[in-house]
């Protein structure tokens, strides 16, 4: 029987660009009050413009946030066919298993 080799460099690559705090302040915020500029995202995290924008890039091109034109601003939106469903999958999950996650010996906190 011939095995199945599949790739899980995409998937450690995709998880990646989530296990990031900053990162994943950024879709949280997006994803309770949709579309912001950078300095909107800025004023509400508290943090710098060169770091927000740094990880936009990475959330951009990895396609989990989306951006558009409004006159001279770029206005960053959540990838609502994708993403959105995905954090709320993960949101159930953490209703039943988040103790478990801080208790974990092998993850980092």
């Amino acid at each position: 029987m011939p095995s199945r080799t599949v790739s899980i460099k995409p998937y450690a690559l995709f998880f990646q660009a989530l296990a990031n705090q900053t990162r994943m302040q950024v879709l949280h915020l997006l994803s309770e009050k949709g579309g912001m500029s950078v300095s909107e995202i800025c004023n509400e995290l508290g943090l710098e413009q060169t770091h927000v924008s740094h990880n936009l890039k990475c959330l951009t091109f990895c396609g989990l946030v989306t951006p558009s034109r409004e006159g001279k601003s770029r206005i960053y939106s959540i990838n609502e066919q994708t993403v959105l469903p995905l954090l709320k999958v993960v949101d159930n999950h953490l209703r039943n298993y988040a103790s478990n996650l801080f208790t974990c010996d092998v993850l980092e906190r």
